[in-house]
């Protein structure tokens, strides 16, 4: 886990993005680090490998993802549990590149959990550890729009790059357990902020304001949006954050802050500025469920470009998902449109 101070730098940081201020069209990949880290993946792998994990950029698996197990859903790319450590290495130093500590520190803690789940039910034939993916789609090296992605069980890793800018989602991290009830994790929790400042959030509110919020007694049994290539607006449900207290809207920015926390710094703060510019008046907050912990909750944030889902329902309420989609950016999207209508003007 990073250390408070580390993490307390971040959000400040970011909550920094509420004040006005101006920023640059952010240039992810400008020294091409992260394309670099991409190549040296790929020529790392031998010619069998390369063609499990190796596509043309318009393949349409590229849309595919999930996170359920890979046992029970079948992947594209190379395995992680059939690269050398070598290999690994290099699939790492790539995922750092487009990770913050914390998000890579996360998905190493949740990929660690399969080892959890081995033990704890060991006959079972779905917890297989290392069954992890990586997939990369076009020529990083070469080409000024390529993308790859990282998946399993409770991980979804979706990165494309469009000249040099980044889209991220779907972005998606689940755990489970979400609290270890025994042995040598005991009481450990991989995904805490998220569970937590929902709680504050919800039981801030007055009895008017907690009317508006939930919208349902039941929670979902998951995310709604699922694993949906493309999703649209939810129903638009809860309270608007223009309805908000000053304090409960703090607590509402570190909550999107919290999921954007997984990302390297600029990363956050381009999407945070995409918030702070075109959602802040669409926003809403909306609650499902119970509002103590330990019973089955679900809660969305959700705004004009975005959405939040989070949902601690399953396992007696001891297993999480979260995710972030883009209503136009999924996939690269709205920068492949604007990328190929540049192109074709040019021509």
């Amino acid at each position: 886990m990073l250390p408070v101070t580390t993490k307390n730098k971040i959000m400040k940081l970011l909550l920094l993005l509420l004040l006005p201020f101006s920023l640059a069209a952010q240039n992810i990949d400008g020294n091409n680090s992260g394309s670099a880290k991409a190549t040296a993946f790929v020529n790392s792998l031998n010619d069998v490998q390369s063609k499990k994990a190796v596509f043309p950029f318009d393949e349409m698996n590229r849309y595919e993802w999930h996170y359920l197990p890979a046992a029970m859903v079948a992947r594209y790319g190379v395995c992680v549990k059939d690269l050398d450590s070598n290999q690994k290495q290099y699939l790492y130093t790539l995922m750092k590149a487009y990770l913050s500590n914390e998000g890579y520190t996360r998905t190493q803690s949740i990929m660690s959990f399969e080892y959890l789940l081995k033990e704890l039910e060991p006959n079972n034939p779905i917890r297989i550890p290392e069954n992890y993916y990586a997939a990369v789609y076009g020529n990083p090296g070469k080409d000024s729009v390529w993308g790859w992605k990282f998946s399993g069980h409770h991980v979804a890793l979706n990165f494309t790059i469009v000249n040099n800018q980044l889209a991220f989602a779907p972005f998606f991290f689940g755990v489970y357990p979400a609290i270890v009830k025994e042995g040598s994790k005991k009481g450990m929790r991989v995904i805490k902020d998220e569970e937590d400042l929902g709680f504050e959030l919800v039981n801030s509110f007055t009895p008017g304001q907690k009317t508006k919020t939930l919208f349902q007694l039941k929670a979902f049994n998951d995310i709604v949006s699922t694993n949906a290539e493309q999703v649209g607006p939810l129903a638009p449900v809860g309270i608007f954050a223009k309805d908000m207290t000053h304090d409960q809207k703090i607590i509402l920015n570190k909550l999107i802050v919290a999921y954007l926390s997984s990302m390297p710094t600029e990363i956050a703060k381009t999407r945070m500025k995409k918030v702070t510019t075109e959602d802040m008046d669409a926003i809403r907050f909306g609650w499902a469920g119970d509002t103590v912990p330990g019973k089955p909750h679900y809660y969305r944030i959700q705004g004009k470009t975005f959405l939040i889902e989070f949902d601690n329902t399953q396992s007696n309420a001891n297993h999480i998902h979260t995710v972030w989609r883009d209503f136009n950016g999924d996939f690269g999207e709205d920068l492949l449109r604007e990328h190929y209508h540049n192109t074709k003007h040019h021509h």
